[in-house]
């Protein structure tokens, strides 16, 4: 069975996901900061009959990242490495002008440092997958200038730059930016608690990762509601 890493997968898109994956009979490996959260989804995945090893820890932690990369060693090897989990910087989110540099710092640390670090430390299993694929969770932040968002948008821009290298230097792989769209998310309603209209669900936007793996498009970034579109 193929395996996938995916940090962030508690809840939102990392846990939906996840849940698609097992539906297909993928084995995985989850991270999550905090562990009820991730222990219940654990126990929910297991019930497709898939192997589920569930790591609570923090992705900016080099020791954490190798004991994800272990743990999907265990179970194969890594056919799939979903960067998900992010830090907004702020919250609730504030002007470039008030920023904290240390929130600045945790962002990049988590959002571009840590993907990095996880894709170093995964990158010989993902050479040797037959299929072998990084997905780095983006936003729409990344290439518009939205007001209090300048530091969570520069910290995933850097993680596109690096999707994109990483793609040219590996051509042996798929890498894939992804830009989910609008989300009904925790993250959102950390980054704009005063923010109530309805957004979709994180399950809306799986389809269009799944097609990703199915279709494998050439490296590059991509929104999912495009690829959403394009697949009706």
């Amino acid at each position: 069975m193929p395996v996938a890493i995916i940090t962030g997968a508690s809840k939102g898109l990392g846990r939906a996901l996840a849940g698609a994956l097992a539906a297909r009979g993928w084995d995985l490996v989850l991270d999550a900061r905090t562990p009820g959260p991730l222990e219940e989804a654990r126990a929910a995945l297991a019930s497709y009959g898939t192997r589920v090893e569930a790591l609570p820890g923090d992705v900016a932690d080099a020791g954490h990242r190798a004991a994800l990369v272990a743990g999907a060693w265990r179970l194969g090897g890594v056919d799939l490495l979903v960067s998900n989990a992010s830090a907004l910087g702020a919250e609730p989110l504030v002007r470039v002008a008030e920023l904290p540099l240390e929130g600045l710092r945790r962002a990049l640390e988590v959002n571009v440092v840590a993907a990095l670090g996880l894709v170093q430390e995964a990158l010989p299993l993902l050479r040797s997958a037959p299929a072998g694929a990084v997905l780095a969770v983006s936003s729409d932040a990344a290439a518009e200038a939205y007001e209090t968002w300048g530091g969570y948008g520069a910290s995933k821009a850097a993680l596109d730059q690096l999707a994109a290298v990483l793609g040219v230097e590996e051509p042996g792989l798929r890498v894939w930016a992804v830009d989910p769209g609008d989300m009904a998310t925790d993250l959102y309603a950390a980054a704009v608690p005063d923010d109530d209209g309805p957004r979709p669900a994180p399950d809306g936007v799986v389809p269009a990762l799944l097609r990703l793996l199915d279709e494998r498009p050439a490296s590059g970034r991509y929104g999912a509601p495009a690829l959403l579109e394009e697949g009706r």
